[in-house]
């Protein structure tokens, strides 16, 4: 069975295309990049439609298909932001009518847990997803994916974003955050925001900017904000392994592109005689090879929808899917 997925919750519309073997046939990804600011909604939505039709296409010339070989159509249905969903929901419901073919919509966190699990041959893991507008600790109990931790507040992506975005580095900062930090050596006292296993980054944004005025350099405060950040997901990380026994770490989100947050969740897991995983960057971005991949898992264990259950659910929660495909 050939899947289509069609990724559009935030900034990137992505689509894949994927077999019920797990080999992703093609990925391919378009990214909004506002002029200047912060990402606006509608902004980003307006880029989807108008690039939906030719990454759709693009997905199915690198897959070495033609779109009438397309057996499913997934689509991330939540949580994200509500015009970019829209977009996506109704690029696939096009597909599915004008082809005849199933649609599945899929949530989009489970959807790079999957991807992570099929990419890198981990069986059990402890989730950590660190994406813009998610943070959350999870792992699989009893045919659900169970949260464990997140935020209490925003996401640790835009947490970045927003703090590079005051500091004069632009949109989508994580990447300048993470090649600043590399030139700091003194780490500076920022809020250390655990609540049993929750985590809260909007207190250490606002600090980081007082840092600033206060005439702290730009590396100095990215090396402490990094280290500090990591530092609280890597404790509630383990401190969900050891709960519930596990000894397999898993890393998916677009921060978990980040080389030092690689670095300290490997060397958690080490210590505490596990193992880390993560996928290549492709696949922790926001993509459509992912939402593919869940959508077959999902159509092969027997979820069926019609349109009328596809409407995008914006606070899509990752613990309220039935999950029917592992055992």
């Amino acid at each position: 069975m050939i899947t289509l997925g069609i990724e559009g919750t935030a900034h990137t519309f992505g689509a894949g295309v994927a077999d019920s073997d797990g080999r992703i046939l093609s990925n391919v990804i378009d990214m909004h990049r506002p002029a200047s600011g912060g990402l606006h909604p509608r902004e980003a939505a307006n880029h989807h439609a108008e690039v939906a039709a030719p990454t759709i296409l693009k997905a199915a010339e690198e897959a070495g298909i033609s779109v009438r070989d397309i057996d499913l159509v997934a689509f991330s249905m939540g949580p994200g932001l509500g015009p970019c969903l829209r977009v996506a929901a109704t690029a696939a419901r096009s597909m599915s009518v004008s082809l005849g073919i199933p649609i599945i919509g899929v949530n989009h966190c489970i959807a790079h847990l999957e991807i992570g699990n099929a990419a890198t041959g981990c069986e059990d893991p402890v989730m950590l997803y660190a994406s813009g507008g998610n943070t959350q600790v999870v792992a699989y109990s009893g045919q659900r994916y169970r949260i464990f931790g997140e935020t209490q507040d925003i996401g640790i992506g835009n947490m970045l974003d927003k703090l590079g975005r005051e500091l004069g580095l632009g949109f989508y900062a994580g990447p300048a955050i993470e090649k600043l930090a590399e030139k700091g050596d003194r780490l500076l006292d920022l809020p250390y925001s655990v609540k049993g296993m929750d985590v809260a980054f909007s207190g250490m944004m606002t600090a980081a900017l007082s840092l600033r005025k206060k005439g702290h350099s730009l590396e100095d405060i990215a090396f402490s904000v990094q280290e500090t950040a990591f530092g609280m997901l890597a404790e509630v990380t383990e401190r969900a392994m050891a709960h519930i026994g596990k000894s397999e770490v898993l890393l998916g989100g677009g921060v978990a592109q980040n080389s030092r947050l690689r670095e300290m969740m490997r060397a958690m897991a080490e210590d505490r005689g596990a193992e880390m995983f993560v996928p290549d960057r492709r696949l922790c971005m926001d993509n459509g090879a992912m939402i593919a991949w869940l959508g077959s898992l999902m159509h092969e264990s027997g979820v069926r929808m019609d349109l009328r259950d596809t409407g995008v659910r914006q606070r899509f929660r990752t613990d309220e899917v039935p999950v029917f495909w592992r055992p």
